[in-house]
Order: structure tokens, then C-alpha cells, then sequence
């Protein structure tokens, strides 16, 4: 007679819990990632919510349709002891192993919060600079990032500051932003197009200056256009440039734009004039659609723009320079088309958002990622492997 053993089914595995905090989100690059965090996590492994200090806004809608939970707490600015102790009570309801935060005020909060609740695992991202950051907030931020496993900068030069500002150096990490490559196919640039600048209208991004340089370009190219997608709190000031300096005909504000691949489809350059950046997601977008780019020689852009391979570098601030790198792109269609070309393979091989993602999740997970912090930049792709 032959015994039966009966089946036993293999026991589920748990998934890892990672909560990202974040200020708000709204339509910026930061926003931006956390979709793509949404899109692109390991579902086998990790089981994910989004927490907004603030509200919903925009892009709540684009993580749950992700089937991701998104929790608001409508809480105004400013540091607010008793957030922590909300968000701590948060942590332990949900079983969270991971908190991941985004930027100073989720950091100050998120950080102590996670530790009161006993998180296995604190990863926090520094997106961009303060360029007005006060005394305070510098000494919160080094206190908090204290409280953090890994304090992740998403450029070289952004980790070196931070060391600068006391972030102590071992918990200092970089990972490159990246984008959905599958999202931006290689179109290159239309001679005939405009440039195109993609950003939020707000001081840092200096889009005063591009206005002043595009003045000194319809000069030389009176058939010279620009258009401007992106919103924000300079937005009547720029207006009100463009028509002092007599660009209506020349310059377009197009006001927030969800289909940038198509905007980007028909221009033939994109110039981005930031006084402090990251790695800018729309640098990036740009470049994986063939375009040759134009941008300030500031924080991260270096480490995303190969000199006179992929675009052009220029001081900020800076309308002469800016005027003549755009009117060079303009007259020399091959070589932008080179540049374009370049541009594409340089995002495909260093700036895949399945590259970032999968970096995050290796320190979810305790692992070691590429430390390079200290790269020199302009070494090799920047100092990272391919």
C-alpha cells in the first residue's frame, strides 16, 4: 500500500513595507520620481504607500491607479513635534520596515518618527539645494540626517555639499536620477523647430535670463522661437519681460504641459538656464528624444552633459553666453544632430530609471550600492560603471 503525503503549500512570503514620505505632489521633478518608484518597484518583494505632509494634489491619482495607497495630512508648513508622533503612530499601524523620505520637512519629521517606532530601516533623498536654507533648518536637516541609515544625494556635487553642511560622511550615498527611457523614443531634433525649455517658473530656475538671451538671438535669427511649458510663481514676471523686451512673437508660455514627449518632439534644442539644479529629470527627458541640450554649469548638470558632446555648458546668469551656445546649436544641424544622437545613449546607459530604482532597493534591503560620492566630476561617465 502506498502512503499519501499530503501536499503542504509553500508559506506566503511577507513583502517589505516601504513608506515614502514626501512634502506634497504637486507636478515637479521630485513628484515626478515618486511615480516612477510607484511604477517600476519590485512587487515581489516590496509592498509600497505614499504619505503627503500636506494634500493630495496632482499626481495622488497617478499612484493609486499604480495600486498604491496615498495617505494626506493636510499638515501646514513649519516643524511640528506632534507630526512626529502622528507619523510614528502611522509607521506602527502599517508594519513599516522601510521609511523613505523626500527632502528637509518630510526628513525632519520622518526620521525621528520612524525611529520611535522602531523601522528597521531609515533611506532619505535629497532632491535639490536650499539656496536660502536658514541656520535652523541646516542644523535640523544634520541632526535628522543622523537618524538616517542612508542619506541618498542624486548628484556627486550634491553629496559634497551636504558633507560641507555636517551630514556625516558615512551616511552619504549617490544615485543618479533616472527616467522611463521606453517613454521618450530617440526622435532627434527639427531644425526648424523651436527651443524648448521644460520647467517650474519659480527664481532657481532663472528663466529671466534665457529671455534676455533669447533678445540677443532673434537679433542674429529673427524666425528664432521659444516655448516655455512648466507653471509657477514667476510666471506674470516672465510675462511681463517677454513683453518689455518685445518677444511676443517669439516666445510662447505654454503653461503646465502633461504630454512633454510630444512637446518635445518637434524642437530643436532644449536649454535649461537653472542658478542651482539636481539632475534634472526634463535635461534627461530631453536628451533621450535626440535633442542637444544648452544648460548652466551648475550642480548636477555637469555630471549629466558631456561638454560639447551631448550640449553645452555655460556660466548662469550669464545672457551672452546663453544667447551664443543656442545660436551655434542653431546654425550647425548636424552637429546637434551628433549631439542628440550622443545624448540618447549617454541617458540609456547611466540615467534608466530601472537602474535607480533597483539601486534603492539594494539599500532597502541592507545591501551595498556603488559609493561615489567623491567622484571626481568630468571622470569617465562621471566617475559611475556602466
Amino acid at each position: 500500500m502506498t502512503l499519501l503525503t499530503p501536499s503542504v503549500a509553500p508559506a506566503t512570503k511577507r513583502r517589505i513595507q516601504i513608506v515614502h514620505v514626501t512634502l506634497g505632489l504637486d507636478m515637479g521633478g521630485q513628484e515626478k520620481l515618486l511615480v516612477e518608484f510607484a511604477r517600476h518597484t519590485n512587487r515581489a518583494d516590496f509592498d509600497v504607500r505614499f504619505v503627503s505632509l500636506s494634500d493630495r494634489s496632482r499626481l495622488a491619482e497617478d499612484l493609486e491607479a499604480e495600486g498604491w495607497p496615498v495617505v494626506a495630512l493636510g499638515k501646514p508648513f513649519g516643524f511640528r513635534p506632534g507630526l512626529i508622533l502622528q507619523l510614528a503612530r502611522r509607521f506602527r499601524e502599517w508594519q513599516t520596515d522601510v521609511v523613505h523620505s523626500h527632502d528637509m520637512r518630510p526628513l525632519v519629521h520622518a526620521a525621528p518618527a520612524a525611529r520611535l517606532a522602531g523601522v528597521s530601516r531609515v533611506v532619505h533623498t535629497r532632491h535639490g539645494v536650499l539656496l536660502q536654507a536658514t541656520r535652523r533648518q541646516r542644523w535640523l536637516q544634520k541632526l535628522a540626517a543622523r537618524w538616517t541609515d542612508h542619506f541618498v544625494c542624486i548628484s556627486e556635487d550634491n553629496a559634497r555639499q551636504s558633507v560641507h553642511e555636517g551630514v556625516p560622511a558615512r551616511h552619504v550615498n549617490t544615485i543618479w536620477n533616472g527616467i522611463d527611457v521606453t517613454r521618450f523614443a530617440y526622435a532627434g531634433p527639427q531644425p526648424e523647430g523651436p527651443a524648448v525649455t521644460v520647467a517650474r517658473l519659480s527664481p532657481e530656475k532663472n528663466l529671466e535670463t534665457l529671455l534676455r538671451a533669447v533678445a540677443l538671438v532673434v537679433r542674429e535669427e529673427p524666425s528664432f522661437r521659444l516655448e516655455i511649458a512648466g507653471d509657477g510663481s514667476c510666471m506674470p514676471d516672465l510675462q511681463q519681460l517677454s513683453r518689455e523686451l518685445g518677444l511676443e512673437a517669439h516666445v510662447r508660455f505654454l503653461g503646465q504641459v502633461r504630454d512633454v514627449p510630444t512637446l518635445l518632439t518637434r524642437a530643436s534644442l532644449f536649454v535649461l538656464p537653472s542658478l542651482t539644479e539636481g539632475i534634472s529629470l526634463t535635461l534627461l527627458e530631453a536628451m533621450a528624444r535626440g535633442l542637444p541640450v544648452v544648460t548652466t554649469r551648475v550642480g548636477g548638470n555637469p555630471e549629466v552633459v558631456a561638454e560639447g558632446e551631448t550640449g553645452l555648458l555655460v556660466p548662469p546668469q550669464d545672457p551672452a553666453s546663453l544667447s551664443q551656445a543656442m545660436l551655434r546649436l542653431r546654425r550647425a544641424p548636424e552637429e546637434s544632430r551628433r549631439m542628440g544622437l550622443a545624448g540618447r545613449q549617454r541617458v540609456e546607459i547611466h540615467f534608466d530609471v530601472r537602474r535607480m530604482v533597483a539601486e534603492y532597493e539594494a539599500l532597502y534591503l541592507g545591501s551595498a550600492v556603488r559609493d561615489l560620492r567623491f567622484a571626481p566630476a568630468g571622470a569617465g561617465a562621471s566617475g559611475h560603471e556602466t
